[in-house]
Formats: structure tokens, C-alpha cells, sequence
């Protein structure tokens, strides 16, 4: 008889994870299979929530289908990478051509491509806590080591420049940025933007900027390009159709480079040299990109005062507000709220715990605040794409459930629909 020997993973992944679709979502879907209606508020897939592409992209999908049959060059189309050089110039940013720009099969695929042409065994990258936990991942799967920043809930979330180049050593190759941030919600001040860029051009770091939310701004929040302030180190853009055109199923993204890029050829081809390695990316969505960047911007029409994204985040804060036992730094960009747990409340609150019932008793799906590489247990995220009407339920729930926790009667009730948005 042939000894059965078990598959072993590699042991390179042992520090990567990525939990908004792992054990929490896993079981979601067992209770759903068992006939359960969840309420899953882990993912911003605005598919899934009925929110469109815009009309016009998927024309010009289309009708360009018949082009979209053979392999095209490695970093994208001309007309798409053309579209996102306007669009730089349009922000003011100087120096960037076709040729700095790749598309990649979503910005995901371009975080680990970046990060591989970069980095040697036992590098450091500067990565925000809490973060978008693809950055740690790909960090640590491309043999790196990620150092986090830490962006503190009682400063708005915004990073403390100090703080971060008190964390350079000569190990350190490159700061990662994520402006509307992605899970807090926070939109980071130009003098707050214009100190990092400083403190990377001092130490020579290579800036990865993740901007896949740049048009998804609430009330008078600003957002400011990075790459309109750096300009003596290497500045990688990236972005896509994912969020702000509602197109993830689309997986196309890009990447930008300005800055100094007379000094970064070298690693500008080795960069190229991955990309040729996959051949190229998905050809039928780049064709979308040119229509989507230069068209009719509706995003706005949903972050504005009655529209859908707007109301829904109000019913965060009004949800929020009611409550005993949470708190909120107030989103200005992006589509999630990284609520917390007021620890005088409720001293022993653990976030994974709480995820799972939460789940298993009140059928509400969250993200618990240590997937995001954050050391607080008393803080989960969630996504303000469902209607207003259920992020009120949702709130209801988790009071119910919260009260059960403190030993206290429940005392919040649904609010109707109606009374669940604050009209500006």
C-alpha cells in the first residue's frame, strides 16, 4: 500500500491573512446554504448591494470585443493608459507618460507586482495600522517585512509624520499610503500628505500610494494626490474602476509612476519584465477605462446630500449615535466605518468573539478590527453600500446583542425608514 503523505502549504505564507473572506465569511455561507438571510457587511462589492457600472463603460466593452481576442502589450492598452496620464495632468501631476503607466488585472495584482520588483529578503515597508490587510500580506509574501504606522482613532485616524520616520531604518524601501482610507473612512489633510512626502524624499523611499477611492468624498472633505507632492523620490499611483465605477468584477486597475523617474529605471524594468511574465491583463475591461475616466463623473451623484452612498453612511452615524456602547471617527471618504467598541462600556470586548455571534445569533456579517492589522480588540468595520433602511435593522441588532453582553435590557428600537436620514 502506498504511505499517503499531506500536502503541506508553503511555509511563506505563515504571516499572511486576509480575513474578510475567511473564517467569519465561510461560516456566512454555511448559514445561508442552511436557508439563512445574511447580512454581509465585510466585502465593499457594490454588485452586490445593486449598484451599476455606468451604461457607457459596458458600450464600450462591447464594442470593442472583437479587439479584445489576442494578447495586447504587457502595461495595457494605449488608450487606457493614455486616459490615466490626462487624468494625471489634469491633477497636476508632472512627468508621467504611457510608458510610466500599467495596467494591471485589479490594483491587487499590482500591490504584490510593485512589491516583488522592490524588495529583497528582510526589506521594510512602512504599512498604516489599521490597513488594508492586502498590503501586509503582499509585504510579507514578497520576503519583506512589513513595519506599521500607527493611525490613531482619537487623532481621526490620520498618521502622525513623526511617528512614522521615527520607525526608518536602513532596511526601509518604500511608505505605503491609503487616501480615502480604506477601512477607517479617513481623508488625510494636504499638511499631513505634504510632511510624509517630505519625510520620503529624505530617506529616499519609494511612495506607494493607494488611491482607489479618490472620488468617493463626503461633505466638504478634499482629497489631495500624493503624487502633486512628491517629486524627488519615485511616486507610485494606483487606482481603478472597482470602487468609484463600480466595475470589480471588471479587474482592471493601474499603477502611475512620477516623481523621480530618472533614478528608478532599473526597477521600471524589472517592473515590466513581471508584467510580460503574465503576458497581459484582462483586455475587455481596459477598454472601459478611457469612457470611465473621462466621462460623466455619477459618483458624485451618490456621495452628495440624498444620494444612496451619502444617506447610507448617515445612517452609520445616526445608528452610532443611539448607541450605548459604540463610538465613531466620523468617514469623510471611502465606503466603510471602522466603529469601536467603547472599552468603559464593555472592558473585556473582543472583536473576533463578538463577529462570530453577531453572525451566528443576529445573522450580521462584520469584519472584525484585527483583520486590518490592528492591535485594539474593540474595533470591526463595515460598508455603508446596504440601504439605509437595513444598516438601521443592523444597528438594532447589535444593540440587542451588545445589551445582552452588559447584562441590560434592550432598549433601541428599529427606527422606520423613514427617520433614519438626517435631511441636509
Amino acid at each position: 500500500m502506498v504511505q499517503r503523505k499531506n500536502v503541506r502549504a508553503s511555509d511563506g505564507l505563515a504571516n499572511v491573512r486576509y480575513e474578510i473572506r475567511g473564517k467569519l465569511a465561510r461560516r456566512a455561507l454555511d448559514l445561508e446554504r442552511l436557508g439563512y438571510d445574511i447580512i454581509s457587511l465585510n466585502i465593499g462589492n457594490p454588485y452586490a448591494f445593486g449598484f451599476r457600472t455606468p451604461e457607457t463603460m459596458r458600450l464600450a466593452m462591447i464594442e470593442n470585443l472583437r479587439n479584445s481576442e489576442g494578447y495586447v502589450h504587457q502595461k495595457g492598452i494605449f488608450p487606457a493608459r493614455e486616459a490615466v496620464v490626462m487624468q494625471q495632468q489634469e491633477r497636476g501631476v508632472r512627468g508621467v507618460t504611457a510608458e510610466e503607466v500599467f495596467i494591471g488585472n485589479g490594483v491587487s495584482e499590482l500591490i504584490d507586482l510593485a512589491l516583488r520588483a522592490l524588495l529583497n529578503a528582510g526589506d521594510e515597508v512602512l504599512v498604516p495600522s489599521p490597513d488594508y490587510p492586502l498590503w501586509t500580506a503582499a509585504v510579507n509574501l514578497n520576503t519583506g517585512r512589513a513595519v506599521h504606522y500607527p493611525c490613531r482613532p482619537e487623532h481621526g485616524f490620520i498618521p502622525d509624520p513623526a511617528e512614522i520616520e521615527a520607525l526608518i531604518t536602513r532596511r526601509t524601501r518604500a511608505i505605503v499610503i491609503v487616501n480615502p482610507n480604506n477601512p477607517t473612512g479617513a481623508v488625510y489633510p494636504r499638511a499631513t500628505l505634504a510632511a510624509m512626502a517630505a519625510i520620503a524624499e529624505k530617506h529616499r523611499l519609494v511612495v506607494l500610494t493607494d488611491e482607489i477611492y479618490d472620488h468617493i468624498l463626503y461633505e466638504d472633505a478634499e482629497f489631495v494626490p500624493m503624487a502633486t507632492l512628491v517629486h524627488d523620490t519615485l511616486c507610485c499611483t494606483m487606482s481603478g474602476l472597482s470602487k468609484v465605477y463600480r466595475a470589480c468584477g471588471y479587474r482592471v486597475g493601474w499603477a502611475a509612476f512620477s516623481g523621480d523617474i530618472e533614478s528608478a529605471g532599473e526597477y521600471l524594468a524589472a517592473l515590466e519584465l513581471l508584467s510580460s511574465l503574465r503576458l497581459c491583463s484582462n483586455v475587455p475591461g481596459q477598454w472601459a477605462v478611457q469612457t470611465a475616466l473621462g466621462g460623466f463623473q455619477s459618483i458624485r451623484n451618490l456621495t452628495s446630500p440624498g444620494g444612496r452612498l451619502f444617506e447610507s453612511r448617515q445612517a452609520i452615524l445616526d445608528g452610532v449615535a443611539r448607541s450605548k456602547y459604540l463610538r465613531l471617527s466620523r468617514p469623510m471618504g471611502a465606503l466603510y466605518s471602522f466603529v469601536e467598541v467603547r472599552g468603559d462600556v464593555l472592558p473585556d470586548f473582543d472583536d473576533q468573539e463578538f463577529a462570530l455571534e453577531l453572525l451566528e445569533s443576529k445573522h450580521v456579517l462584520v469584519a472584525p478590527g484585527v483583520s486590518f492589522n490592528y492591535p485594539k480588540r474593540n474595533f470591526f468595520r463595515i460598508t455603508n453600500l446596504p440601504e439605509p433602511q437595513v444598516l438601521a435593522t443592523v444597528f438594532s441588532r447589535m444593540e440587542e446583542l451588545l445589551d445582552g453582553r452588559a447584562g441590560t435590557a434592550p432598549t433601541l428600537q428599529i427606527v422606520p425608514p423613514a427617520a433614519q436620514v438626517r435631511k441636509r
